[in-house]
Order: structure tokens, then sequence, then C-alpha cells
């Protein structure tokens, strides 16, 4: 069955061989600087910075706006729910992005292969609606942004991301009759979650002291790196250049996360878990 799919891509089992050969230690090697970095984020942080306020928020009684008005005034009061630290969220994204490598490199190897045989890697997108999912709330936090409400809001469109990308590859199989509208509502739901985000930023700057600047640093390069993941995408469907062998594409994505989790762990570990 592999060898048909390889075929009618037009790959050969040898070349292609190869390919899967390099992909299989590329996965292995994502799997342990993922791990790696997990582990020395917990060991070197300090436990008593990173911790971020989760807090909700909901309408109550003001007694004093009430007695003076002789009627009940709500106004908008918030309530700390729990903190939760920096360093669990990193760790917990570099894990989970480890997990996936390493089964793709053993257990679902031969899954895997069939699966990007037919220019589809339902593995990645499922660990991209964790991984990133989590480096967007950890943003956020940075950002201002503790209400639980949001944090579960912008991690949504994050998952709606990362499966607009999933459907993008299930449904687009035939390259002549390209279905663009996962892309587009893809590309939109991960601009809204930084329009967001961006709001707080900006909130924090004009009408409070603003946020440390290392913050505005994650903000700008995170930014570009998550939208790099789409522009590899459409640089596949168009076909343009090396993009043209799937294969090429994949490797772009292993790349551009190792990179992504790193800028962002490292900023963080700088800015607030020393």
């Amino acid at each position: 069955m592999l060898r048909k799919l390889l075929a009618k891509f037009g790959l050969g089992p040898v070349g292609n061989k190869l390919k899967f050969e390099k992909l299989r230690k590329l996965n292995l090697l994502a799997a342990g600087l993922h791990g790696l970095q997990g582990v020395l984020v917990l060991a070197l942080s300090n436990a008593d910075r990173g911790l971020q306020p989760v807090t909700t928020n909901y309408l109550a009684i003001d007694k004093l706006a009430s007695d003076g008005a002789s009627e009940p005034v709500l106004t908008a009061a918030t309530r700390h729910l729990f903190d939760i630290n920096l360093a669990y969220i990193v760790a917990v994204f570099f894990f989970i992005s480890a997990l996936s490598h390493i089964l793709v490199a053993t257990r679902y190897r031969r899954l895997y292969q069939a699966d990007l045989a037919k220019q589809i890697n339902k593995f990645r997108w499922i660990e991209y609606v964790f991984s990133a999912g989590l480096m967007i709330v950890a943003i956020a936090l940075l950002s201002g942004m503790y209400e639980l409400s949001a944090l579960i809001l912008v991690f949504s469109l994050i998952v709606t991301t990362n499966l607009m990308g999933l459907f993008m590859e299930l449904y687009n199989k035939d390259p002549k009759k390209l279905d663009w509208r996962f892309f587009k509502i893809g590309t939109a739901a991960d601009l809204v979650a930084w329009l967001v985000i961006g709001i707080y930023l900006l909130g924090a700057h004009v009408y409070g002291s603003g946020v440390p600047g290392f913050v505005y640093f994650i903000y700008a390069s995170l930014f570009i790196l998550f939208n790099c993941f789409a522009l590899n995408m459409y640089l596949q469907y168009k076909r343009r250049g090396r993009w043209a062998d799937y294969l090429y594409s994949e490797k772009v994505y292993i790349a551009l996360s190792m990179v992504a989790k790193s800028v962002l762990a490292w900023q963080i570990f700088a800015g607030s878990l020393r």
C-alpha cells in the first residue's frame, strides 16, 4: 500500500526511502531537543518567579453606589481563581512536542510515512492544537490577559487555526482544484488571536505603565514565526520551488516548530523565570 502511494506521487522507492530516513532522524533530533529544553526550563527556573494570576470577571452589586441611587447598581468585579507558573506551561508544550516527534519516528512511523505519501500529517496538526495553544496562552498572560474566559477564547482561536490546517490537507488532494477556504479561515482566526493580545499590550502602554520590554520582543518575534507556518503552507500548495515536494515542507514545519518554541521559551526564561 505504501509503495503504491509513493508511486502515485512520483516518489521512487530508493530516493524516498532516504528522505524518510532523514525525516526519521530529524524527528528524533526534534524530540531530543524539545525534551531536553523542557527539562532545562524546569531545572533552571526560579520557583518564586513566573507566577501569573488567573481571574474571572463577574457582575456584582456596588453597595455604595446602590445606597446613593436607592436602587441596585451593578458593577464589574474580579475574582482571583489561582496562579499558574509559566515554567510549567513552557515545559508542557516542549514535552507535548517531544512526545509527538518520538511517536512518528518510532511506534507510528509507518502510519506517519503513509500519511506523508498522501500529503497529510495528522500528527503535526494535533500536536499544534495543544502546543501552539499553550504558547499563545503564555504570551497572553505575559501581556496582561488574566481572565480565564479570554484565555480560553484565544486558545480556541489557535485550535481553530490548526484544525483548519488539518482540513486543508484532508480536503485538498487534487492540486488542480484547491479549496483555500480552510486556509483563509485558519489565517483569520490566528490574526484575531494576535489582534486581541495586541489590544492588551496597547492598553497597558496607553493607560498603564506598559509591560516589560521583553514581552514586546516576544510578541513581535512569535507573531512573525507563527505566520511563517501559514507561509510554508501557502508555498506548499502553490508548489513553489522546493516546496513542490511535500516532504520538504514537512522538514520546514519541523524546523519552524523547533525555532518558535525555543525562541518563546528562552525569552520567557530570560525575562521572568530566572
